[in-house]
């Protein structure tokens, strides 16, 4: 049901904030259990198919042909970087929606049901206990409270239902999981693959493993090979909230959905010492309205979600909903994805390939293993990049030419081309950190957001490596033309931010236990990139569903026993 005319109950079972990944899944698991679900979206509704305007549009049929405007580079200047014309709609506008940016951060957001699993790059991997034991062997901010095998089972619950193409490569820091068939990689790539398995035993290259579909799954798919996935799929290609989670809970019965709800705070019951609902402002009316619940799950994306708690205070929490650690708004975290190389290869200028293909490949981490030589620098990274052919428009940025000639050169191939950069494990700093300006509001009275992040010199070194290591893995496989590259992106770049409501043993010393409880308020769970206690270096939200799914199994257990 969607829900936007107040009538009626305003008590739930469960109230869900926030319908991105992992609030698509904890509506879903939660209302297979039974429970009357309300799933709160600060944006509009967003319809599988039926709203997905742009998916079958050719670049000639928009008005500027895909290019953004002066008018979206002056309005949205952080989002404009991410989108084109053609799905320009899942992104918010800067000017509606600003924040405080002490340090250049880059806020990437979507403000729709669906959130930005609309837009993910959908690759999924799993984490390891060379990552959750990290913190812990290296004495670097605070132990995680699960290992492994407590999410493993539900990795593999979340890869059967999504849907993830891939090959498993029996790696134990990039564990395998249950794939599709996973899609092919193409000759310049298969042939950098065996160059770096001849040159070192230690490395590898594989495909993406992508939550894009590669045969029909669940009534969705296959993958048409289109390479639109940002603007919606039709054909339900690839996993997003939309085509697949908030579906399967509107077909239980229980789910209510309301979308252009705001959730201000969560409400606290001090006499019972749990939360009994939030407090939500419609963002069209700007009316106030509270919900009731048994259970709240916050899932409102890292900097939403810390927001909502800093913002949640009582005589209880004077600094924050369940921050009796103080440890909330800080341990911002972001992967880096600035460094790499690239270069151009003379061989197999007889063949191409077909399709689209809607990922690339992956080189998985190599440094800092069990065993390995120690680096300059803690953690790792892994490589992701793809192969291709030179088109017209890289000819034509290129080389300068006119005439007979230059149309022959430009109808042909170029050559064949490698880029690829390094995606770098980020460490959890005190000082990155959100918090709430305590003067300026925006449109709806609610405090503008602040960001203080920036990279350290682990995170610089390892940028460093990525570049050499990079330029060395393409000079053994003969490639010619080698460009080094560091493109400083702006942190918050890689739209991987997570950290700031952390996992741990200690409520000293964070915010939720290993269930994704608050410590200190054990009806309200926070199952969002915000619970990471450490970033590892792999593509993350595969691992928020997994902990979605998990928490949701526990606290729908803990309903039952009378504990929450």
């Amino acid at each position: 049901m969607n829900m936007r005319d107040n009538k009626g109950d305003r008590t739930y079972d469960a109230i869900v904030i926030g319908s991105g990944i992992s609030g698509g899944w904890a509506a879903m698991e939660l209302c297979k259990k039974g429970l009357k679900t309300l799933l709160l979206e600060r944006g509009r509704d967003v319809k599988h198919i039926q709203d997905y305007k742009s998916a079958n549009l050719n670049p000639w049929d928009f008005d500027h042909r895909l290019l953004n405007t002066r008018e979206d580079q002056l309005n949205s200047p952080v989002q404009s970087g991410f989108y084109d014309e053609g799905d320009k709609m899942y992104f918010v506008k800067d000017e509606e929606h600003p924040y405080i940016q002490n340090n250049a951060f880059n806020w990437v957001r979507g403000y729709q049901v669906g959130g930005r699993s609309l837009t993910w790059g959908r690759q999924c991997y799993r984490l390891s206990d060379l990552d959750f034991e990290a913190n812990a062997k290296e004495g670097i901010a605070v132990d995680w409270p699960i290992r492994y095998k407590d999410i493993a089972p539900w990795y593999d619950h979340v890869e059967s239902f999504i849907g993830v193409s891939g090959t498993n490569e029996g790696l134990s820091h990039l564990p395998d999981g249950n794939f599709l068939p996973g899609m092919e990689l193409n000759c310049i790539e298969k042939h950098l693959a065996q160059s770096i398995r001849k040159n070192d035993e230690h490395k590898l290259l594989t495909i993406a493993r992508v939550a894009n579909l590669t045969r029909g799954w669940d009534n969705r798919g296959p993958c048409q090979y289109r390479n639109l996935c940002s603007r919606g799929c039709p054909f339900g290609g690839y996993f997003s909230s939309n085509s697949s989670t908030i579906p399967a809970a509107m077909a239980t019965g229980n789910l209510t959905l309301r979308p252009f709800s705001i959730v201000s705070e969560i409400l606290y019951d001090a006499d019972k010492q749990k939360a009994k609902g939030v407090r939500v402002i419609d963002a069209m009316t700007k009316e106030v309205y509270e919900f009731s619940a048994r259970i709240v799950f916050l899932n409102a994306s890292t900097i939403g979600t810390a927001s909502i708690l800093l913002n949640s205070k009582s005589d209880r929490f004077s600094e924050g909903f369940g921050n009796d650690s103080g440890q909330i708004g800080h341990h911002l975290m972001d992967h880096h994805s600035s460094a790499g190389a690239s270069g151009k290869h003379d061989g197999f200028s007889d063949m191409y390939y077909k399709g689209r293909r809607p990922c690339g490949f992956l080189v998985p981490r190599y440094r800092n293993l069990p065993g390995r030589e120690k680096m300059n620098f803690l953690r790792g990274y892994n490589l992701q990049g793809h192969g291709e052919r030179r088109e017209w428009m890289d000819t034509t940025a290129h080389e300068a030419g006119f005439g007979k000639s230059f149309k022959e050169k430009l109808s042909n191939p170029g050559p064949w081309t490698v880029w690829m950069a390094g995606w770098g494990e980020c460490l959890p700093y005190f000082d990155n950190k959100i918090a709430l300006d305590k003067d300026q509001k925006d449109q709806w009275g609610l405090p503008l957001v602040k960001i203080d992040f920036s990279y350290q010199e682990n995170e610089k070194k390892m940028m460093d490596d990525i570049c050499a290591s990079s330029e060395e893995i393409l000079d053994k496989a003969g490639f010619k033309d080698i460009e080094v590259f560091n493109y400083n992106k702006v942190p918050g770049s890689t739209v991987h931010e997570m950290g700031t409501v952390r996992m741990g043993h200690d409520p000293r010393s964070s915010a939720l236990n290993g269930n994704n409880q608050l410590h200190d308020v054990k009806n309200v769970f926070v199952t969002d990139g915000s619970c990471m206690t450490s970033s590892a270096c792999q593509n993350p939200s595969l691992t928020y569903m997994a902990l979605t799914a998990r928490a949701c199994d526990f606290a729908f257990n803990e309903l039952k026993k009378g504990n929450l």
